[in-house]
């Protein structure tokens, strides 16, 4: 495995991607993560991140210097960099020699690091404020850019090395064949982690964990991420697996009939549904803050799950939870910043009596449809697109009303309908309908409305942790527009969202 170590990049994950992609099995872990524990680990290989501090700043976050004794390769990149150079005797400067955006690399020494490229210049991504300006004997430069003398460099024994460019980004054209050089050359890994390997590893983890008499509760929610993982799950264990859906009132049309028609009758797992949408909307009543929705309905399942008699004798509680979750959620690997809570991560009640079983929370939403192909799931389940845990909930913007709910979920079954039709769906990461806190004056009938505002997403991603949104037809959007206010009572304008994420997240709560 290589191991990564999280200085507070934003960009760690796109890094584990990279790293996957080629393959080859990663783990993020903070920075000041123990020596001891990284030599249990037994690392091929060594990442250290960039991150938005300084090494100016006090307290800036550091490794331990055991970190860079311990024989493995190690690569740091952009903040990394700076902290090999630190530790290596290099000097650097401050802020006067920030760099953001495209710069042209210029490499001055062949280097295994670079093997494959073809000739001397490349685009690459740069953010830094900070720049290496002299290094020691024991380092040897092997590019440059116009800005900073050394954007990369290597020890002479070549165990370590720095590189100012970020490779994991889209930006830098040649970045993955740099990392890929770095972790199957440098670091000598097979590539050899499939989601094959996946399932025989993390099915032996599961039965290893669930004792012969233990039973585990998996909570479906309707999306591909409990799906997958409760397949894995009862690969692991059989029987002593129990499903249940809660049809909290928040779900898309056709939902429920659709995991009972699905789950239950062609994949053979029990399941029983129970139908708790009273109580999440009574408890829902009033609240506005998206935060709060979140946790009320995670504390809500939490509820409905011990009240069930299906309950009894279980002492697991399996979930769908993925590293994207974890990522936007909590500083579950670092100090990267957090975005917002999600249902099956910061929405939980401390007081939750089942233990938890997340088989993959280190996985990437791609990750995870490889991984239900590989256990024999559905196209109709893999192949859907992301639903998030609190349904329907994050997708009104304001209180939650039953009235308001069956309003969104009109208008949802129309867009769903559309991008079905016009093959947009498969192209896109997801496309779903939003209900706005506001109304409108509007002519409908030759006379005067004042009614809600539906928004249209539709993005663009590859896992969910960036996104761009679609470039749709104007002919398909005047279509969408025109069903919705004829269709959807209560609706009379439409607008489409045409933000990208980052600045925005996708969900819109």
């Amino acid at each position: 495995m290589i191991l990564i170590l999280d200085f507070g990049s934003q960009y760690t994950q796109l890094i584990a991607r990279r790293v996957r992609e080629a393959n080859v099995y990663c783990e993020i872990h903070p920075f000041d993560f123990a020596v001891e524990k990284i030599r249990a680990m037994n690392p091929r290989g060594i990442i250290l991140s960039g991150g938005p501090a300084s090494l100016y700043e006090e307290n800036a976050p550091d490794i331990d210097d055991e970190v860079l004794r311990l024989g493995c390769p190690v690569l740091g990149i952009c903040y990394g960099l700076y902290v090999i150079a630190q530790h290596l005797g290099a000097r650097s400067v401050g802020s006067r020699a920030r760099e953001y955006g495209p710069a042209t690399l210029v490499i001055d020494d062949q280097d295994a690091l670079f093997e494959g490229l073809s000739g001397r210049e490349h685009r690459v991504w740069m953010s830094h404020g900070d720049r290496v300006e002299s290094i020691p004997d024991s380092l040897h430069p092997i590019a440059h850019t116009d800005n900073s003398p050394y954007a990369a460099f290597c020890t002479r024994d070549g165990r370590m090395r720095g590189i100012q460019f970020h490779p994991e980004v889209v930006h830098t054209p040649c970045g993955t064949q740099v990392l890929r050089n770095f972790v199957l050359k440098i670091c000598g890994e097979p590539g050899e982690w499939t989601m094959a390997n996946f399932v025989h590893t993390k099915t032996g983890e599961i039965r290893a964990r669930v004792g012969e008499g233990d039973r585990v509760l998996m909570a479906l929610s309707g999306g591909v991420d409990s799906a997958v993982a409760a397949a894995l799950i009862y690969r692991a264990i059989g029987d002593r697996l129990k499903c249940v859906f809660v049809d909290t009132g928040l779900l898309r049309a056709g939902e429920r009939e659709r995991m009972e028609r699905v789950f239950a009758r062609k994949l053979g797992i029990d399941l029983t549904v129970t139908d708790a949408s009273d109580l999440f909307l009574r408890r829902l009543a009033g609240v506005l803050d998206p935060e709060e929705k979140r946790k009320i309905i995670g504390r809500t399942f939490i509820d409905v799950f011990e009240s069930e008699e299906v309950v009894r004798g279980a002492r697991y509680l399996g979930q769908g939870t993925l590293y994207p979750d974890v990522i936007e959620s909590v500083s579950f690997k670092g100090p990267s910043a957090v975005i917002k809570s999600h249902h099956n991560v910061g929405g939980l009640p401390e007081r939750m009596k089942l233990e938890l079983i997340e088989p993959l929370r280190l996985l990437f939403k791609d990750e995870v449809r490889a991984l239900g192909r590989e256990l024999g799931l559905p196209s109709e389940i893999v192949d859907r697109e992301p639903f998030p845990g609190p349904g329907l909930a994050v997708r009104i913007v304001g209180e939650v009303t039953r009235a308001r709910l069956e309003l969104l979920r009109r208008a949802d079954a129309i867009v769903v309908e559309e991008f079905a039709r016009d093959g947009f769906g498969a192209k896109l990461w997801q496309a779903f309908a939003v209900l706005l806190p506001l109304k409108t004056v509007g002519v409908m009938g030759d006379g005067r409305s004042y009614e809600s505002v539906i928004a249209i997403r539709a993005v663009e991603s590859q896992d969910g942790m960036t996104a761009d949104w679609a470039r749709l037809p104007a002919d398909f959007l005047a279509r969408l527009s025109s069903r919705i206010t004829n269709e959807t009572k209560g609706v009379n304008r439409v607008v489409y969202d045409i933000t990208s994420k980052p600045p925005a997240t996708i969900e819109w709560e």
